[in-house]
């Protein structure tokens, strides 16, 4: 009981004493609280509840009509294929890219980080005329594609590789720091023990990356439903074919249908939510975690 009044006279002495210039004023504080509020809720809180108050403007009955009529159900349709092939390749490519640059010494290294960061460099415009010029009609392998009944722009192929470039940082990007951070200690002693590759990747590699991989996988997958710029180059716009549906929000609001354009806005939003909350509960769960590992040490 002594030693608990001695620690809190201590602390309290050292809070009145605590320097006046790391302090600010109460009506800073309010001020700059006041200011982010204002910008979240104009800049974001805003327009969200806009779309679901168009989205419902003329009942649930036409907001229903609007996703389930055959160009939106197919627009749904794609984008989730799309998801479910760009997120794999992504995370495959971005833990190979992750363990090879954290965990081995080789020529070329640096190079390799310019060039996973280089879609968030380049325009999405941009990376989808790349593939244009080399997969369209008078691109380089054009011909060739021609010639053997192959098609990759205005089709699904196209769709897959825009997107595939424009997220495939996201897993790596995530999973860099994290590696690096942890070291190679453990791998090392993990094979003076006799362990294989395999192994050690499936043991310790892994377990401790679970959760930067999660959330690398999330942001990727959030990215591929929403991307626009990329797929509309390659796409073509060929409504129940190669519009997913961003695509299809934009042409319907070019076409005065409020209604279906608002309802399939409002679906992504909701797919945007969905994303955010597993994003919450993987950071509450990682940090959980840490506390125990903490606790126990």
């Amino acid at each position: 009981m002594a030693g608990y009044v001695a620690t809190a006279v201590k602390s309290g002495s050292a809070a009145a004493e605590r320097p006046r210039h790391i302090t600010e004023p109460r009506i800073v504080k309010w001020a700059l609280i006041t200011v982010a509020l204002l910008f979240l809720g104009f800049l974001l809180i805003l327009p969200l509840v806009s779309i679901f108050v168009e989205a419902f403007r003329k009942g649930w009955e036409v907001y229903a009509a609007s996703l389930i009529e055959p160009d939106a159900a197919d627009a749904i349709r794609l984008t989730l294929l799309v998801a479910v092939i760009t997120v794999p390749l992504n995370l495959l490519f971005g833990l190979a890219a992750a363990w090879a640059i954290t965990k081995f010494q080789f020529k070329g290294k640096n190079l390799l980080i310019t060039l996973i960061d280089l879609p968030f460099a380049v325009s999405p415009v941009i990376s989808g005329l790349i593939f244009i010029l080399l997969f369209g009609a008078k691109g380089w392998f054009g011909p060739w594609l021609q010639e053997n009944d192959l098609k990759i722009i205005f089709a699904l192929p196209g769709i897959v590789l825009a997107t595939v470039f424009v997220t495939f940082p996201f897993v790596a990007r995530e999973l860099l720091p994290l590696m690096q951070a942890q070291g190679t200690l453990e791998e090392e002693a993990a094979v003076t023990l006799g362990a294989k590759g395999w192994r050690i990747f499936w043991k310790i590699t892994l377990p401790n990356i679970k959760w930067g991989l999660l959330y690398g996988v999330i942001l990727s997958n959030a990215r591929a439903m929403g991307e626009f710029g990329a797929v509309s180059v390659v796409s073509g716009h060929i409504r129940g074919s190669t519009n997913t549906m961003p695509l299809h929000i934009q042409i319907l609001y070019n076409e005065y249908n409020f209604a279906g354009a608002f309802a399939m806005a409002s679906l992504l939003v909701l797919l945007a939510v969905i994303t955010l909350i597993v994003k919450s509960v993987i950071e509450w769960k990682h940090h959980q975690q840490q506390l125990s590992r903490e606790g126990e040490t």
